[in-house]
Formats: structure tokens, C-alpha cells, sequence
């Protein structure tokens, strides 16, 4: 963990003054490649025109744009909720795989790898790589692996082979560790990395296939209430859904922009995963962001009840948005995030990710009688948590 100031070299990979690409020479050239690649197909009208018919067809999009009558009633502001919840596979995830697997098949791949927390990137992988027929490798931290026994078994049943950690914490730091070791061995295959985080250009290439949940959210928005909102909730581990979410309405600076990270059971450092709250700038994991870090500046394990969130970094994007005060993070702990997954399922029949309750929590906590227009982004639904909350 290096904590003194890194000076940009170029502009490219960055976010203000986080991001950049701090790996092996060998891997740089691989990612190197991949940038190009994508470069080269994201305006490629065949290559929207796939992009586009697989998330009509496939995928399920455009997601809907739900009014929430019975939440709104009981918090006192107009609250909407869009549903990534309802895509194929679940969550938002598959927004991204479908985009990566796409360029990974035209720049000829054999084998995906990617990790996985709450499973649903992983599931979301697992799906994509099985459409395109390619092999696929998961790795997943032993802890959630037991927490999302479910979305293992979902995994498997897609034909990946699920390979599990136990070093370190055995969460998705953990994962990420052991899929960038295996990558850096063998670098003739796919990355499929699932959050904006990681090495330039992973944050820009995640942005880019996330950012139609914010496309379709402003014209949905538009066309019901004539106006846009006064803000826009997500929860934020890696930071995808969320930057997915905002994407469209960064330059609306009279759209309020806010993000829910796990808190975990309290504040204390290696019993939370609040790391735009906790953070110290450094690199981590490939990029320049923030991190939590013990007195020693080394990374400490995070805590949260949400594998999805139970991560020590953030994307460095959130970090840019953070400084620039753009965005506004808040901790919810774990407790709050339950009592919202119990009133999401109960007021609207809707169970959502134990991740995405935290954003409710947020909403009910800052915009109570308060009669905002409000977007919550549902990054996914909860049948992975019912068993366990």
C-alpha cells in the first residue's frame, strides 16, 4: 500500500487524481490491449447494434421504472425505484458481462475468469460465458461462498467452475487477489472484472456498459414526472451499480447524488466496509483510490452483512467524485440495512438485495418527510439473502 502522492504520467486511466494502472510490465501491455480494443468497438455500430439487441432480448431491458406508492406514503417523499432487480440473472451485473463478453469473444478468448462476492457477478459471468460458449472460471472468498451457497450452485449449474479462497479474509478482496494472481500467470485469458475498480481500464470500461441504468432512468424519469429528480440513491461496494446509476445526471448539478456503503456492526476499523468514509488514498488492487488501512498503512479487512459490499477499496472514480464533493457517501450499518430489507418486502412486496437495502435505508434516512423526488437504483433482488436475514 503506497501512500504518498503519485504523480499522473497521462491523463488517461484517471480520475481526477486517482485510477492509473499499477501492475507488472506484461500485464500493462495485456490491459494496454484490451483499452484499444474497446476503444475501437464501443462506436462500432455492429458492435452496438449486438451490445443493444442482447440487453432487448437476452437481458430484459429496458428495466422498469417503479413507483413505490406504499413506500412513498410511509417516508413522506415520492420514492422510484429501477429495477435492475428484474434483469436476467437478478442483479445489474449482467449489464457489464454482457458488454465484457462481447469484447472478449472478438479478441479471441478461450477462457473468462472473473470474482465474485455476493455471487451475482459471478452468476452473471457464468451466464454470459455459457451464451458464448467459452470456459469460464470463478473465484469466490470461502466465507462468501457459504453465505451465497445459492448463487455457488447457480454458478455451477451454468457449467463455471467455482474456485474458492481461504487466505486473508476469504471475502472478495480476497477473490479479486487470487483472479488478478491467476490472470497475472496467465495472461492469454479474459478478465472479466465485474466492479469499477482495478487497473485503467477496467473503471472506464465498467462505467461504460453500466452506464445504461442511468440512460434509461433519466428518460423514464422524464416521460412519468416531466422533470428530473432531486436525487438519486445507490448502494456502493466496488462501486458499479452506483456509477451506473449517476452517470447520466453528474453534469445535473441540481440532481443531489448518493451512495449507502456497509458500515458492517460499528465504525471501528476492521469491523466495517466504509471505505469513502474511513479511506486513505494509495494503490490498491492495480489502481491509485482509497482503501482502509491499518496504522501501517497496510489494507485491513472490511466488515459488512453484504458480501457485495464487503470490500476494503472503492473504484477510483467514486474517489474523484467524493473529493470533487459531487457525490455523497454515507455508512449504513448492518442493522439498518435489515430493517429496510424487511420494509422493502413488506410495504411493496419486493425483496431486494441485502446491497440494494442499503440504499433504501439511506433514502428513509435522509429524505423523511421531506417530499423529494427520489430514484433508488434496486441493483438486485434478494433471494440470495432470504435464507440468512
Amino acid at each position: 500500500m503506497q501512500t504518498t502522492a503519485i504523480k499522473k504520467e497521462q491523463k488517461t486511466g484517471y480520475f481526477g487524481d486517482f485510477g492509473g494502472q499499477f501492475v507488472p510490465p506484461h500485464l500493462a501491455e495485456k490491459l494496454n490491449n484490451l483499452y484499444k480494443v474497446f476503444l475501437e468497438y464501443k462506436d462500432d455500430p455492429t458492435f452496438k447494434e449486438e451490445f443493444k439487441s442482447l440487453l432487448q432480448t437476452y437481458v430484459g431491458r429496458p428495466s422498469p421504472l417503479y413507483k413505490a406508492e406504499n413506500l412513498s406514503k410511509e417516508l413522506g417523499s415520492t420514492v422510484y425505484l429501477k429495477r435492475e432487480d428484474l434483469n436476467h440473472t437478478g442483479s445489474h451485473k449482467i449489464n457489464n458481462t454482457i458488454g465484457q463478453i462481447l469484447l472478449a469473444k472478438r479478441m479471441g478468448a478461450t477462457e473468462i475468469i472473473a470474482e465474485t462476492g455476493a455471487g451475482q457477478h459471478g452468476v452473471a459471468t457464468a451466464t454470459a460465458a455459457a451464451l458464448m460458449g467459452i470456459k469460464c472460471k470463478v473465484f469466490i472468498g470461502k466465507v462468501d461462498s457459504e453465505r451465497q451457497k445459492m448463487n455457488v450452485e447457480r454458478m455451477e449449474v451454468l457449467g463455471a467452475e467455482v474456485i474458492t479462497t481461504i487466505t486473508g479474509n476469504a471475502t472478495l478482496k480476497d477473490a479479486v487477489d487470487m483472479a488478478l494472481g491467476y490472470y497475472v500467470e496467465n495472461p492469454n485469458v479474459y478478465y472479466l472484472l465485474g466492479s469499477a475498480v482495478g487497473p485503467h481500464p477496467y473503471p472506464t470500461i465498467v462505467r461504460y456498459f453500466q452506464s445504461v441504468i442511468g440512460e434509461e432512468m433519466k428518460k423514464q424519469i422524464l416521460e412519468i414526472e416531466g422533470k428530473l429528480p432531486d436525487a438519486i440513491v445507490a448502494c456502493i461496494g466496488g462501486g458499479s451499480n452506483a456509477i451506473g446509476a449517476f452517470s447520466h445526471f453528474i453534469d445535473e448539478k441540481n440532481v443531489e447524488l448518493y451512495a449507502a456503503e456497509g458500515a458492517g456492526e460499528s465504525m471501528e476499523l476492521g469491523k466495517t466496509a466504509a471505505t469513502l468514509t474511513l479511506g486513505k488514498p494509495g494503490v490498491f488492487q492495480g489502481a491509485f483510490s482509497l482503501c482502509l488501512v491499518d496504522e501501517n498503512d497496510k489494507p485491513l479487512p472490511s466488515a459488512s452483512i453484504a458480501a457485495g459490499l464487503d470490500y476494503p477499496g472503492i473504484g477510483p472514480e467514486h474517489a474523484n467524485l467524493k473529493e470533487m464533493k459531487r457525490v455523497a457517501y454515507y455508512p449504513i450499518t448492518d442493522e439498518e440495512a435489515v430493517e429496510s430489507y424487511r420494509l422493502l418486502s413488506k410495504k411493496e412486496g419486493i425483496i431486494p438485495a441485502i446491497e440494494s437495502a442499503h440504499a433504501v435505508a439511506l433514502t428513509t434516512k435522509l429524505f423523511k418527510n421531506k417530499n423529494a423526488l427520489v430514484v433508488i437504483n434496486l441493483s438486485g433482488r434478494g433471494d440470495k439473502d432470504v435464507s440468512r436475514l
